[in-house]
């Protein structure tokens, strides 16, 4: 893929410019891509909302992910 990336005077990468053709295989590969919304299913959002609910009531038992990912390498 060709991407060219666009960058503001301080040198911070602000977007990225993708050829129309290579756009358009990605349109094609990946359906609703060009899309301003997607619409997230109703049991998608259930299922976040019981789990943000169970942390507020137990925010001790949620694992912090760096340590949690260190540990699994570590076990490797």
């Amino acid at each position: 893929m060709n991407l060219q990336f666009i960058s503001d005077s301080k040198g911070q990468t602000t977007g990225v410019f993708i050829p129309i053709n290579e756009w358009n295989e990605l349109k094609n590969k990946y359906k609703g891509l060009d899309q301003d919304e997607m619409e997230i299913p109703s049991w998608h959002m259930d299922i976040v909302m019981e789990r943000i609910a169970d942390y507020e009531k137990n925010p001790d038992q949620a694992l912090d992910f760096e340590k949690t990912m260190d540990e699994i390498e570590n076990e490797l």
